[in-house]
């Protein structure tokens, strides 16, 4: 497939099925990116051939879709894309993604993310500003033959710019409602054409949108700030070499959660008496090489990442002191892939590497129960379990997929994964009161586990032209099992790992003119030992399994564009996930219901016009789009749900010369909705973002 055609089914539409899953390169032109003057801008996957036998259910959204639809973020990108929702509430120390109705709400991912081929090992880590973003791309469905260890749900691919796709500065400055500030300032240069560095860096600020009223302050003020600096060596036409660092820090109120009323529909006041936050740190270099010759191609990333994030957490959540809990964690990890894939046009198409990573750190989490307090009710008396943790993880995997177009235009694929994981964790736990008295209640005790994987793949595809395919996937999903920090019992310590296999069949169409394009898959998920999470109150979040699952629905993709400049996309997704068999207790059997945190329905609905040439403007842009998500429930009794809700959005961009204004607007309709419900010592919600609007100054020089 030629480059051209690879522009008009991913940059232009930017849907899922408009690519032809993940051609080699996603290249721009200047009508997608008229914002800054790019050249060759191109997306090179280490992990896809030059000629792409194995197309599946695939998202590629662009840098002019990224700007439109106000991607700050990877929570933005929820509802955007079919069956993708992640749910913003608490703090960014966890950013579940939930694909199909598979996710991981606290511990490990069930979904891969990936920046500029750095995977990222902690939910923790996946929320950070997206600086100079040029393409997103979402897999949806267990891609663990070539990305590995938890990726049950999906991958998804972040890429940002590089000196050999942009030189020149630019600085982009946002403000909005709530006093919500971000600047943001990079610059790409080229010294020579074999030498090029970039730098970025950002700053936000938020005086939070909930107040808490007995502190008299907003619960959720928010300052973030980072960057990240590369280096891009190109010493020859077949080599590539790329040195990135980045930094990220975030300070954090969090947790807007305060009591509900189910049968009443009434949330109560924030009261907590006790300010909660988050402070994170993250750290990350990657070192990437790559060759290729005309057949073949190999590619070495080499990532390490250090975290550090602590958390202090009012968990009564009332304004009366019961109970406190602290957590402290220090993360690292290490991690070396090697890929070696076919670079011609034969019809035999393979891929094949290796993957090492070793992940280490100190988890210290306190919790106080309070016994006695003073006549302000503030606690005096106490009692306080601390429990130093040290975790290791080690894994290797190979991995080979191979494709062979059998004839005209059908092609199979089969692809398998030999994945293995040592997990280890050391810990003991004591028992202080507001004396200092201590009481040893576990003295260095370590648990171990081990896992052997083998994780296959089977395809079909039939390709009638260049814009018009079948495709049948059969693909295996694994995530493996692991410890639990906090546990009532020492029974609930550890939990096995869970399994699914997923069933695919789709269509990607286009017409002769290409001005409409779309997808349509249908999917059906088995799934055993779901990891099930839950909150207990005075301990915190307890995984635990459940036996059998399933999980089906439909993805559908249009993109229409009758004009040049208009365009009308949509994508919904529809998602039934529910328990066959799940008995919790003797007491508690919630076999039948619908698996908690997944939406029924994800839809979104966006348009974009520009008029060129617009009297004292270059250019006038206006865009326009809904998002709708539900209904779900959100626990696993399926007493409380969140019925459907639409969050209506637009942004209007004047263009003239190095400047760009835009003035934005999200949830204009001011819908009331819960992001967020739990059980602990009562009943818990937090109110969905209300309506935020704002401007926004883009200059390019």
């Amino acid at each position: 497939m030629t480059s051209k055609k690879i522009v008009a089914l991913t940059a232009v539409f930017a849907i899922s099925g408009i690519t032809t899953t993940q051609a080699d390169n996603i290249e721009a032109n200047d009508s997608v990116f008229d914002n800054v003057t790019l050249k060759n801008v191109s997306i090179v996957g280490t992990k896809v051939n030059k000629h792409n036998l194995t197309p599946s259910s695939v998202s590629v959204m662009g840098s002019h879709q990224i700007q439109t639809n106000q991607i700050g973020n990877i929570e933005d990108l929820s509802s955007q894309l079919p069956n993708i929702f992640i749910p913003e509430y608490g703090s960014r120390q966890t950013t579940p993604i939930i694909m199909r109705g598979i996710y991981s709400k606290v511990k490990g991912t069930a979904v891969g993310y990936y920046v500029d081929g750095m995977p990222h090992f902690e939910l923790s880590a996946f929320n950070t500003d997206m600086l100079d973003v040029k393409a997103i791309e979402v897999f949806r469905g267990p891609q663990g033959t070539l990305y590995g260890r938890n990726t049950i749900g999906g991958v998804i691919n972040v890429y940002n710019y590089t000196p050999f796709d942009y030189q020149g500065t630019k600085v982009r400055l946002r403000y909005g409602n709530y006093n919500t500030l971000k600047a943001q300032a990079s610059h790409y240069a080229l010294l020579n054409d074999k030498f090029g560095f970039n730098v970025s860096g950002y700053y936000e600020h938020s005086d939070g949108y909930f107040e808490n009223v007995t502190l008299g302050k907003k619960a959720d003020k928010l300052n973030a700030g980072g960057g990240r600096i590369a280096l891009h060596y190109k010493p020859a036409d077949r080599w590539m070499f790329r040195l990135s660092s980045s930094l990220d820090y975030l300070n954090q109120g969090g947790y807007a959660y305060s009591v509900y009323d189910p049968e009443a529909d009434v949330l109560a006041d924030i009261n907590y008496n006790r300010p909660c936050g988050y402070k994170r740190l993250i750290s990350g270099t990657g070192f990437t090489a790559n060759y290729t010759t005309d057949s073949w191609s190999l590619n070495s990333q080499t990532s390490f990442q250090y975290m550090r994030d602590d958390q202090e957490l009012d968990q009564d959540f009332t304004d009366k002191d019961k109970y406190l809990v602290t957590n402290g964690i220090r993360h690292n990890v290490i991690s070396e892939e090697v890929t070696l894939k076919s670079e011609h046009e034969s019809r035999f198409q393979w891929v094949a590497g290796t993957f090492l990573f070793n992940q280490w750190g100190t988890q210290n989490q306190g919790t106080r129960t309070f016994n006695e307090w003073d006549e302000q009710g503030v606690g005096i008396g106490f009692v306080e379990q601390r429990s130093p943790y040290d975790t290791k993880l080690r894994g290797a995997a190979l991995f080979a997929q191979g494709s062979y177009n059998v004839v005209g235009g059908l092609s199979a694929t089969i692809g398998l994964r030999l994945d293995h994981e040592y997990n280890s964790m050391g810990y003991s736990r004591n028992k202080f009161d507001h004396n200092g008295n201590m009481q040893i209640l576990v003295n260095d005790t370590v648990y171990t586990m081990k896992f052997t994987e083998l994780i296959p793949r089977f395809g079909l595809s039939y390709i009638f032209n260049k814009e018009n395919m079948l495709f049948v996937n059969i693909t295996k999903g694994y995530k493996g099992g692991g410890f639990n920090v906090s546990v009532s019992s020492e029974e609930d310590r550890t939990y096995n790992p869970e399994h699914n296999w997923n069933y695919e069949i789709g269509a990607k169409l286009s017409n002769a003119a290409r001005t409409l394009s779309g997808e349509v898959t249908l999917f059906y998920i088995d799934w055993k030992n779901q990891h099930i999470t839950q909150t207990v109150p005075g301990v915190g979040n307890v995984i635990n399994n459940a036996g059998h699952s399933n999980s089906k629905g439909v993805e559908l993709s249009l993109a229409y564009r009758p004009i040049t400049d208009f365009t009308i996309l949509a994508n919904y997704g529809y998602t039934y996930a529910e328990f066959l068999d799940y008995k919790k207790s003797e007491t508690a059997d919630y076999s039948g219901n619908m698996v908690p945190m997944v939406p029924r329905n994800t839809f979104a609905l966006n348009a974009n016009y520009r008029i060129r040439n617009a009297g004292t403007f270059d250019a006038i842009t206006f865009s326009a789009g809904v998002n709708g998500v539900g209904k779900l429930y959100w626990l696993e009794d399926n007493a409380v749900c969140q019925h459907m809700y639409v969050l209506p959005n637009a942004r209007v961009e004047l263009k003239k010369g190095m400047f760009n204004l835009a003035f934005w607007g999200k949830n204009l309709s001011n819908t009331k909705y819960h992001s967020y419900y739990f059980v602990s010592s009562a009943k818990y919600a937090q109110k969905g973002t209300p309506i935020t609007v704002g401007t926004e100054l883009t200059i390019n020089f």
